[in-house]
């Protein structure tokens, strides 16, 4: 079976069923199509560490501009326009 990523919030949860459930991996593995080391690796962290959320989320770049810059940018004229806030922001104001 070939890498697809991460598993999904919800596959987490299936994994998490299907083992609560009393399903060994191999019969989890099978049911749901992911690969008994996937099922095993998944089912050990969730174990250990008590979370299911993929750790996705946490890569890429991160954003240039904080919430609250760009709230202060906003709040300074409620009606400008999206063209004068970018302005605004790329003249460092």
């Amino acid at each position: 079976m070939g890498k697809k990523g991460d598993l999904s919030n919800f596959e987490h949860g299936m994994v998490v069923g299907a083992r609560w459930a009393g399903l060994s991996i191999s019969q989890s593995a099978q049911l749901l199509g992911f690969s008994r080391t996937t099922i095993s690796r998944f089912y050990k962290e969730w174990c250990e560490k008590g979370k299911t959320s993929s750790m996705r989320q946490s890569c890429g770049q991160k954003c240039l501009v904080g919430q609250r810059r760009m709230g202060q940018l906003i709040q300074a004229d409620r009606r400008a326009t999206l063209t004068e806030i970018t302005t605004r922001y790329n003249r460092g104001m």
